[in-house]
């Protein structure tokens, strides 16, 4: 659990600033690699203080709905608390850690739906209250013994939690906000793919420690697990990669690692249920509808969804936790047995309701409290230089 909590925190630094710092423009790389490193220390701090308490512990007459107060800065537990007596025998410190890795990367994964247009106070206004207002929640729903869980709702290691509701905020984010100043006229590609092919890799090797990580446990369902992943992101990987080279007449670096994460995302709420040949065509049917997410229905609707963090995320989120009501193996999991597609589509559409309207009425919040994107002159010279006072030479 040590190594997992170690991998996946490496998802968010250097993996996700990396793979996103690489696809902005020169000028916004700073920018967006701060991004991902402050709100990894935020989240640290928040999650230690209120956070974990909120997702995990015992909310009393409000527990369908959200965690109490009782273990907030972690009162309470001690090195002999054990998360799960019985069940996950693993230190309650260590679940806490692990789940933290999560906490982190979920608000990081929204920042790629903003790239480039959102002023740095307004950042860490806004993933401080999302984190509690959206992300707690939506875990203890899930996770904590909320009333997703109970209803049946399949969610191994984050589809809802992380993906789906990460997704729908970015959207949200991002029409809120409006486009980019020059989108659709000035060149936006992305600056140093190299930086992101070594960003999608870290996130790919972090990613066990996300999936086969959520057993709790190192024993043949965590190697499930674990195999799924891999079979499901090389699929996607592929898939994305051949539908590209159809429809634009070449295989492209971008595609192939952005559908490689479409794999990643898709599987995760299905890598514990399914097996091998389910997480093969999860990969397959994810690579395909989030290359056409990302690429076709973005231009069709007019969003600036900078870096896809809703037509990857959200659209994979989406898939993953659907595919999982049909694709379950009770051979695999004794678990997969209680599956069905109602259950998955009831948590998949509760989880969005609820991120997009919170989302909002935060993001009006912190527009009230200090505005939301910097000047028009601001945006132009780049977030690097007006946002932190430096510059990649």
């Amino acid at each position: 659990m040590l190594t997992s909590t170690a991998l996946v925190l490496m998802m968010t630094i250097p993996g996700l600033a990396l793979f996103y710092g690489g696809m902005v423009r020169k000028k916004n790389v700073l920018a967006t690699i701060m991004q991902s490193f402050a709100i990894t220390c935020l989240v640290t701090v928040l999650w230690f203080m209120f956070g974990y308490s909120l997702a995990f512990s015992d909310g009393g007459g409000m527990n369908k709905i959200i965690g109490g107060a009782s273990k907030f800065f972690h009162h309470g537990i001690t090195t002999s608390s054990l998360w799960a007596p019985g069940v996950a025998n693993i230190p309650e410190f260590v679940f806490s850690m692990f789940q933290m890795t999560f906490a982190i990367i979920t608000p990081a994964l929204i920042a790629g739906a903003f790239a480039e247009r959102l002023k740095f106070s307004a950042l860490l206004i806004f993933m401080g209250l999302w984190l509690l207002v959206v992300y707690a929640p939506v875990a203890h729903w899930v996770w904590g013994g909320g009333f997703l869980a109970t209803a049946g709702v399949l969610d191994f290691a984050g589809g809802t939690v992380v993906h789906i509701n990460a997704g729908v905020a970015g959207l949200v984010c991002a029409l809120v906000l409006g486009k980019r100043e020059g989108y659709g006229t000035t060149n936006m590609a992305p600056h140093n793919l190299v930086y992101s092919v070594i960003g999608a890799s870290l996130l790919w090797v972090g990613w066990f420690g996300f999936n086969a990580g959520s057993e709790l446990a190192a024993d043949g369902l965590a190697g499930a697990a674990m195999l799924n992943t891999q079979v499901a992101t090389a699929a996607a990987a592929l898939a994305w990669m051949f539908a590209e080279w159809i429809v634009a007449k070449k295989p492209s670096v971008l595609g192939i690692i952005s559908g490689a994460v479409a794999g990643l995302v898709a599987v995760t709420p299905a890598s514990g249920f399914v097996n091998p040949t389910g997480a093969f065509f999860v990969g397959i049917i994810a690579g395909v509808v989030c290359y056409l997410s990302a690429v076709k229905l973005k231009h069709a609707m007019g969003y600036d969804d900078s870096l896809d963090a809703f037509g990857v995320h959200g659209v994979g989120g989406i898939v993953g936790a659907l595919l999982t009501g049909v694709l379950a193996d009770p051979a695999i999991n004794s678990l997969s047995s209680g599956a069905s597609l109602a259950k998955q589509a009831y948590g998949v559409a509760v989880t969005i309701v609820w991120t997009a309207v919170a989302t909002l009425v935060i993001l009006y919040i912190v527009k009230a409290l200090v505005g939301l994107r910097p000047s028009t002159q601001e945006e132009v010279e780049g977030l690097d230089v007006t946002q932190h006072g430096e510059v990649v030479p």
